[in-house]
């Protein structure tokens, strides 16, 4: 985890890494170690049990000393309680409408000619008159019921949606009948391979909505690799709005005209680490940007799949989401 202190409900656990931790960690890609410390909060707020934190991060690549020294390092003690990840996991039925579902238009399946000629599957959500066009980038279990709902969210909102499947090479997320094996695979991508991904996202999707400004919206890996596509040198989006997404060391934003509105959690403070070092780099592109922080929620607060959903944090950046691409998309 990174260096500091966060809250797991009422225990604080102090997540400075010792040597140890940092040498597993030191070894891993960026990443895989974004994900194993992301296992190791969800074991730490007691959202999955030990047993099945040490299976993911078995899958990782992690041995099971390492894996059980880096859940002590994250709990203290080691015995969360839970037993879904935040990401996965079926929440309570909540008396709210999670926002922009009500107006959600279909998604269908599409396929298109990726890097190389390579097919990527894709789920599609066509608005009527697209005001411009949104990629929509999946969190870590890769495209889900909930992210084909969020593309369609867009397009119900104006906004033609397509969320690539970055599994694609590997038979597409459907092929994987555990979720946490498509985990595992997603994290030994090449994040070349990952943005490289996106970049044709993106010009399929403008093939689909020509003359149309675009934008680009991830949540949680998806945030990550948000910022890492407008880091990765000129791209297409006019604008872009990661959410608790990770930015990448030593990002560069200067080539991107984006503007971005980021999109955090005020308890979510691995992903807040490294939240400093984004605002910087938009501070010195020059480009319009701005910071919400959504109070408390935490990480993944917009998913109405999992544990940690909070409607009225959904709410209000759905309704920030709109606003700022109505105001750089059109």
């Amino acid at each position: 985890m990174r260096s500091g202190r966060f809250v797991a409900g009422e225990q604080t656990v102090n997540t400075a890494r010792p040597p140890t931790i940092r040498l597993i960690v030191g070894l891993m890609t960026p990443l895989q170690r974004y994900i194993a410390e992301e296992i190791a909060a969800d074991h730490a707020d007691g959202l999955l049990t030990r047993r099945e934190a040490l299976r993911r991060l078995g899958l990782l690549g992690l041995g099971a000393t390492a894996a059980a020294a880096l859940l002590a390092a994250c709990t203290g003690t080691g015995t969360g309680t839970g037993t879904e990840s935040s990401d996965s996991a079926p929440s309570p039925a909540t008396p709210s409408t999670p926002p922009g579902s009500a107006a959600a238009l279909p998604t269908t399946a599409v396929t298109f000619d990726g890097p190389g000629g390579a097919p990527l599957q894709a789920a599609w959500a066509a608005a009527p008159q697209p005001r411009g066009g949104v990629l929509v980038v999946h969190e870590n279990k890769g495209l889900t019921d909930h992210i084909r709902s969020v593309a369609g969210r867009f397009a119900g909102a104006g906004y033609s949606a397509l969320a690539v499947d970055l599994l694609s090479a590997h038979g597409g997320t459907s092929a994987f009948t555990d979720p946490a094996a498509a985990t595992a695979e997603l994290s030994r991508i090449p994040p070349d391979q990952l943005v490289a991904d996106l970049r044709a996202g993106l010009d399929e999707l403008q093939r689909r909505v020509p003359g149309k400004k675009l934008g680009a919206t991830g949540f949680c890996f998806g945030g990550g690799l948000t910022w890492l596509l407008l880091a990765s040198g000129p791209s297409p989006p006019a604008a872009a709005t990661p959410f608790y997404g990770p930015f990448p060391d030593n990002g560069d934003l200067s080539a991107s005209k984006a503007a971005v509105l980021g999109v955090y959690a005020a308890a979510d403070a691995r992903v807040n680490a490294s939240r400093p070092a984004a605002e910087a780099a938009l501070a010195r592109s020059g480009n319009p940007h701005q910071i919400f922080t959504a109070p408390d929620a935490d990480h993944a607060f917009f998913n109405d799949t999992g544990q940690r959903y909070n409607a009225t944090a959904a709410t209000e950046a759905w309704r920030r989401v709109l606003d700022w691409y109505g105001t750089y998309l059109g």
